[in-house]
């Protein structure tokens, strides 16, 4: 059983979907981030929207590319996109005394249910409505909260419990099983929540002894390993559009992650937790933009429920944390 022990009074930043875990915590060097500051309310709203463009624009390039190639290609492209950034940072930082890690074992599990989810949500893009896809990953907090039983040894109430269930409900309601127009590829994206939640949780039990860069940087470095040895039975030659748009795609979701943990300085996670389930609105824009599909009601609906129980769990977290600190 992992130990948890990154509770704070601000709230936990599990309950943001699709996103890294950047729980303020205290950070063993200065150059690791920038200085807490939460007097600028707006400018992390903000942020966190500009972030939402940055995921999403990712996610509608990764569309195109998935059906144009195999998915482990794609996540190849971006993954070595991102390994290349974050090794660039670690340079400009210290060097390899930046990669230092006291936690490998739980470095590499990290990297490897976050790769796994990257696989598996892009495997699902070529079939589905990127809207569709988004809006069903939104249960990523849900799954948190039912992972960290086992996982971290957390005592569940009843009203979390019940946030979740009906936050299941609202996945029933966007995937539709047995419904005229489900298929099977409805399921890679909540496949793809379930890894990224257990990797949410690893990220809680060593965020006290392991600094986000060092984290960032494994993350990028294992999933690359991990995919360059699949990679091979899949390849087929890169023209020069196809790595232009790999590497769109590592930039933007690289700098969209850098975005979402700025915006963690400038406010807590439970006020900028509900603007970021406004990146159903950006994946509907860029849905229709691109490929001239909207969601329909019911993936709205399904999607209103899920953000509500996210949001209501995301309540109670801050109400346990600040019960915690207050003794």
């Amino acid at each position: 059983m992992l130990k948890d022990s990154t509770r704070t009074p601000s709230g936990n930043a599990a309950c943001l979907p699709n996103v890294p875990h950047p729980e303020p915590r205290p950070l063993p060097k200065a150059a690791d981030a920038l200085p807490l500051r939460r007097d600028a309310p707006l400018r992390g709203i903000g942020l966190v929207l500009v972030t939402g463009v940055f995921f999403t624009s990712a996610d509608a390039v990764s569309k195109l590319l998935a059906a144009e190639m195999s998915t482990l290609q794609v996540i190849w492209l971006r993954y070595g996109t991102f390994m290349l950034i974050m090794l660039a940072l670690v340079w400009r930082s210290g060097g390899r005394s930046r990669l230092r890690t006291k936690r490998p074992a739980l470095q590499f599990l990290r990297g490897l249910g976050v790769t796994v989810s990257s696989i598996l949500f892009v495997g699902g893009l070529p079939y589905l409505a990127i809207a569709d896809a988004t809006a069903s990953s939104f249960v990523a907090p849900l799954f948190v909260t039912a992972l960290s039983i086992p996982m971290l040894g957390e005592t569940i109430g009843w009203r979390r419990w019940t946030a979740t269930l009906i936050g299941l409900v609202g996945v029933l309601i966007v995937v539709r099983p047995g419904g005229s127009g489900f298929q099977l590829a409805s399921l890679l994206p909540v496949a793809s929540a379930l890894s990224w939640a257990f990797a949410m949780i690893i990220t809680r039990s060593m965020s006290r002894t392991e600094t986000p860069l060092t984290t960032l940087t494994y993350s990028a470095m294992i999933g690359f390993a991990l995919v360059s040895l699949a990679v091979p039975f899949v390849w087929q030659p890169l023209t020069s559009e196809f790595l232009l748009m790999g590497l769109f795609i590592g930039v933007s979701s690289t700098v969209g992650h850098w975005l979402l943990v700025t915006a963690f300085r400038y406010a807590d996670a439970s006020l900028l937790a509900p603007f970021s389930y406004l990146q159903l609105l950006w994946a509907s824009a860029f849905g229709y933009l691109l490929f001239t599909v909207l969601p329909d009601i019911w993936t709205l609906v399904g999607a209103v429920i899920i953000a509500a129980s996210g949001l209501y769990t995301a309540h109670r977290e801050r109400i346990r944390g600040k019960r915690i600190v207050g003794g």
